[in-house]
């Protein structure tokens, strides 16, 4: 199990567009990925899940990958979250 923080820095925060681009990238790892933020925890392979946090500029939110891919897909979610502009791993 590995797990990584990132500090949310985009102005708009973890809006429906980005949610889904980082959804559909962790759709495609086995691991089993979870998302924590403002002290709830959900599965990042569920939009809904996602959604439901509302995750807005300035939040700190974990990544946690656990399972046979979990190297590979907490780089893929990392490399994701700066092409999106999205904050920054701390």
């Amino acid at each position: 199990m590995i797990s990584k923080k990132f500090k949310i820095t985009n102005e708009s925060g973890v809006h429906a567009r980005p949610a889904t681009s980082l959804v559909n990238v962790c759709m495609q790892f086995q691991a089993e990925i979870s998302l924590e933020a403002l002290k709830r925890t959900v599965d990042f392979k569920s939009i809904m899940g996602v959604m439901s946090l509302g995750i807005y500029s300035g939040t700190i939110i974990s990544v946690t990958c656990d399972g046979v891919d979990e190297k590979q897909a907490m780089q893929t979610i990392s490399d994701k979250i700066v092409e999106l502009n999205l904050g920054k791993e701390i």
